[in-house]
């Protein structure tokens, strides 16, 4: 093998010196210095190893002209970008591989990471006494990801633990370009920060491409071609996106439906971004970035109640850190119509999707921008942010934000909108328990909706009628509202709703003991919710399915699926749904002969409720009070007083915690 240094060189024409000089041959008296290379390679069986050629690319064809004169010659090229020859074979170095953000990582595992190896070698280095410790271990694997698992960026960092712990590293890494300095003086001056390393890349650029690779700093997640184009503001989106790819400044992916989108890591995108705003730009690229998410946002939203949900779904959820970053900037610019019009496009995918907290806090800043602007923009995201802080039991500001926007729209005299008012406060009176305020609420909503013919708010109306008809005991009216609803869910192509009227049916026929047909129905709105990733219906499905399998005596079916459900709820926050399945997981611990667990989770349960106020439901009363005398009976008094006390000093963590602990292997009794 001959390794030759290309780095140093800076005019394509000297390439062929280079090589020469590596080979020992020297100039001869009329004879140009390549064919005298060529005749030294010509019968060669050599590996020639071209280092750094990025910057020379007009010296490919020489490349393509020794390959094709010396036959036995293989030529292995170091390169930021491709040469375009023929019968060249690209091998991309990828990253070094990161630890798995999703999984809790023993520390063996997580040091044989290449990313983390690397990084703790680097830092002995600069630290002798460094370690990964349990105390450091997550922010040293946050480092690597937020490094994106360069080797250089790695390398940089580790010589910072020098003076910072990881943990202060860490804190320090949103400015990466500006920390990542001081590598070694024996490397070239381009590798000695980061900066420099990706500026010696940016610096190859020309000034199209220049400029698409700035603006392109702007996408928070990625982008495809339509996407750019649209925001980048170029004609030449494609053949630049192309060049870029090339110089392995941007790199492509393909969906497994075939769509490409395309990449930049983090550290090239802050490289990016900061020359965007050096040159004046940002602000203008950023505009045109919020517009572009709006637009898609307000497009998908009434498509998130019909039969192409699932898709759309999908397109918000990948596009999800774009459209934070577009309500990042109408924040940050106290521009309140777009944050508004974009949280109130996103209610329907906070909701289902589960981004419950995110969603209200965004509402939150929007309705601050200005609480005098009027027009319909401002209700709306009221209701909004109230619905999402019901969701999070938080009743206080949910009822204040719900008043606040039926005045508004009373005072607008918009029909149409004060129905939908009417029914989020009936929603709450049903959360509380207060049935008897819900139903006149909901009947004149559902009087004002068959009026002005409303097909989807009827049918969200008649939901919430059946549920409180099946909580009063009128089992006909819950059952005549839940099929009219489902019926006109299904007309609408309501997916998401469908699935939610027939988990309830499946509720009506377990109450009237036929356990096939509420199973059928569970199943059917289960597979819908996992179709379109509705995290809720997923846990309201997985517990119905637990309680029937409870009554099958399949404790351990039951456990299972409550375990899941308790778990997804927990991660939206929700800690007043909890309760039900902390029921029923006791009922199954009662069954696997575990009654002191069953009085401690019920424990659990009655200090959730009597936190968030959410109260033990009519229809759950009989359940309750049965696993209730059935565990008591079982320890006696004082035991069950004891293991019920501990649950209720429980925390919420310890609470999920303890609800997910491993069950011991105990055959369920008979």
């Amino acid at each position: 093998m001959l390794f030759v240094a290309l780095a140093p060189v800076l005019d394509p024409a000297l390439v062929g010196s280079a090589i020469a000089q590596a080979l020992g041959v020297g100039e001869a008296a009329g004879r140009p210095l390549v064919e005298s290379v060529k005749d030294r390679l010509r019968d060669a069986e050599l590996l020639l190893l071209l280092d750094n050629f990025e910057h020379l690319l007009a010296a490919a064809p020489l490349v393509a002209d020794l390959l094709a004169t010396c036959p036995r010659l293989k030529i292995l090229i170091t390169s930021r970008a491709v040469l375009h020859l023929r019968g060249e074979k690209e091998f991309a170095v990828p990253p070094l591989a990161l630890p798995d953000r999703d999984q809790l990582l023993s520390l063996q595992t997580l040091a044989g990471s290449a990313a983390v190896a690397l990084l703790v070698e680097r830092a002995c280095d600069a630290r002798p006494d460094f370690a990964i410790t349990s105390e450091n271990a997550l922010a040293v694997a946050e480092i690597c990801r937020r490094l994106d698992g360069l080797p250089l960026a790695i390398e940089l960092a580790a010589a910072r633990v020098k003076l910072l712990p990881p943990g202060a590293l860490l804190a320090r890494l949103e400015h990466r370009l500006a920390l990542l300095t001081g590598g070694p003086r024996d490397l070239p001056a381009r590798q000695q920060t980061l900066r420099d390393t990706i500026a010696w890349s940016h610096d190859l650029l020309d000034d199209p491409e220049r400029a698409l690779y700035r603006r392109l700093g702007v996408f928070a997640s990625g982008f495809d071609l339509e996407v750019a184009e649209a925001v980048c503001a170029s004609d030449e989106v494609l053949d630049g996106l192309a060049s870029l790819v090339d110089k392995s400044l941007v790199y492509r992916e393909e969906g497994p439906d075939g769509n490409v989108r395309f990449q930049m890591l983090e550290t090239i995108r802050e490289f990016a971004t900061e020359q965007l705003k050096a040159l004046g730009e940002l602000d203008a690229t950023r505009r045109r970035h919020a517009e572009h998410f709006l637009a898609l946002a307000e497009r998908a939203a009434p498509e998130l109640s019909g039969p192409t949900q699932s898709a759309w779904f999908d397109v918000l959820e990948r596009e999800h850190d774009n459209l934070r970053a577009a309500l990042q900037w109408s924040i940050e610019h106290r521009d309140a119509e777009l944050a508004l019009r974009l949280s109130g496009a996103l209610r329907l995918f906070w909701i289902v999707r589960g981004h419950r907290g995110e969603g209200r806090r965004w509402c939150e800043q929007a309705l601050a921008l200005d609480p005098e602007l009027g027009g319909t923009l401002r209700p709306m995201v009221l209701s909004v942010a109230g619905h999402l802080a019901r969701l999070q039991n938080d009743y206080t500001r949910a009822t204040a934000l719900y008043q606040e926007a039926l005045a508004v729209r009373r005072e607008a005299g918009d029909t149409y909108e004060i129905a939908s008012s009417l029914h989020d406060i009936a929603e709450l009176a049903w959360d509380l328990g207060d049935y008897a305020r819900a139903v006149p609420l909901l009947d004149e909503a559902l009087a004002i909706r068959r009026e002005i013919e409303d097909r989807g708010g009827m049918a969200i109306t008649l939901r919430l009628l059946g549920r409180v008809a099946y909580e009063q005991g009128n089992d006909a009216a819950a059952r005549a509202a839940a099929e009219e609803n489902l019926a006109l869910f299904r007309a609408l192509g309501d997916e998401h709703a469908v699935g939610h009227a027939l988990d309830f049916l499946g509720v009506l026929a377990r109450g009237q003991g036929d356990q096939q047909q509420a199973t059928k129905l569970h199943q059917e709105g289960l597979a819908i919710f996992e179709r379109i990733a509705d995290k809720d219906g997923l846990a309201q499905a997985w517990l119905n399915l637990g309680r029937l399998a409870l009554e099958r005596g399949d404790w351990a079916r039951a456990t299972a699926l409550c375990v899941e459900s308790l778990a997804a709820l927990h991660a939206l926050g929700a800690p007043g749904d909890l309760p039900p399945h902390l029921d029923t997981l006791a009922g199954a611990a009662l069954a696997a002969g575990q009654p002191e667990r069953a009085s401690c989770l019920l424990g659990s349960a009655q200090a959730l409720r009597d936190a968030t106020g959410v109260p033990l439901r009519p229809s759950e009363r009989a359940e309750y009070a049965a696993t209730v005398a059935a565990a008591r009976a079982r320890l006696g008094d004082p035991a069950f007083n004891a293991a019920h006390a501990t649950g209720r000093a429980m925390s919420l963590e310890q609470v999920v915690t303890h609800a997910r602990a491993t069950q011991p292997n105990i055959p369920p009794p008979g």
